[in-house]
């Protein structure tokens, strides 16, 4: 079977993204296995496909160890055999190519979180050691210095996590819903000045959809801390510069709790010719306009974790603990345990 141009591309950013050290590539193999997990979900014939089943531990992504992936020859090793899979799903529905295309982003940022959190060091007390001068005295030097050091490793952890966070949860919305992420210096959004009319600085768009001329804001919540930040002026002003560029302003939360803020600000969306959807709402707006194939990557592989999350009560926290050994950190609640390889 050819390989057409798209499908070449589409099989290397399944495989790959980044230069360098930063540089994710997962293998051949890897991405057999999502194929035929995008297949089990789809409820696509792998046999009418023409496509080998891969015996995955379960039909569920987030059921399956990342290790499976990395230590296991799941499939096929031939990038022309993965190629001609592409094809065949393809030629069944194109919008497969988004929902796999979207699969293998997750899976990569996944894959590379693990590598993160095996590898950050633990920092040096020349890194970290002047601000003993903060807490010295009020309580003993070993614990602030245990403390100190524990605290800037999570530290850096969660910077990291912020950031490949940042490269995967909007764009994937965003492609859902047809669109794309747009930084403020091609965004055809302008700040306006006091006077109300537009300059030439951007405003950055979580999502937009040329071809609805739909600017979204993406949220997975609305609370009072948005005003106590000196943010929500920023926030109100969204919909009336994305008004002025004659688009349709869309604001999506996804948490469906409700609050005096969200109220403001979905009254402002509505005034400047938009709307605003929240929890369910906000799912089934996403999930119609992503179509019955993309729908699915909704339902499977964004939903259930922020659900999940979302539906953790947090009304008083667990203690935890925190262990670390020669081959793994351990963290450690009454009722659960998560151990984090590290590399020898």
């Amino acid at each position: 079977m050819p390989n057409t141009a798209f499908i070449r591309n589409l099989y290397a950013r399944c495989r790959m993204h980044g230069t360098g050290e930063a540089q994710v590539v997962i293998s051949n193999a890897e991405i057999h296995a999502l194929i035929f997990l995008a297949l089990l979900n789809l409820g696509w014939n792998h046999k009418e496909l023409l496509i080998p089943p891969v015996n995955v531990p379960n039909k569920d992504y987030y059921k399956i160890p990342l290790s499976w992936f990395e230590e296991t020859e799941v499939g096929t090793s031939d990038p022309s055999d993965i190629q001609s899979y592409l094809q065949c799903c393809f030629e069944k529905d194109n919008d497969f190519s988004l929902f796999i295309d979207n699969l293998a982003a997750l899976h990569r940022r996944r894959m590379k979180y693990r590598r993160i959190l095996r590898l950050q060091p633990l920092p040096t007390m020349d890194q970290i050691g002047p601000r003993a001068l903060l807490e010295f005295g009020v309580c003993d030097a070993e614990l602030q210095a245990h403390w100190m050091v524990w605290r800037k490793w999570i530290y850096d952890i969660d910077n990291r996590a912020a950031q490949e966070t940042g490269y995967l949860f909007e764009p994937l919305l965003a492609s859902c819903l047809g669109g794309k992420p747009v930084g403020a210096r091609n965004s055809p959004v302008k700040r306006l000045d006091a006077q109300g009319v537009p300059t030439d600085k951007g405003r950055q768009i979580d999502c937009f959809v040329p071809s609805t001329s739909t600017a979204y804001e993406f949220k997975l919540r609305v609370t009072i801390a948005a005003s106590g930040q000196g943010r929500f002026g920023e926030e109100l002003s969204f919909p009336e510069e994305v008004a002025a560029a004659s688009l349709k302003p869309v604001l999506l939360v996804l948490d469906p709790t409700p609050s005096e803020r969200l109220t403001e600000l979905s009254a402002k969306f509505v005034t400047c010719g938009g709307q605003c959807l929240q929890g369910e709402d906000a799912w089934q707006h996403m999930e119609s306009e992503a179509g019955e194939v993309v729908s699915v990557f909704i339902n499977k592989f964004i939903k259930p974790a922020i659900h999940n999350i979302e539906n953790v009560e947090l009304s008083e926290l667990q203690p935890i603990s925190l262990n670390w050994s020669e081959d793994a950190v351990e963290i450690r609640s009454p009722s659960a345990v998560y151990r984090v390889r590290r590399k020898q």
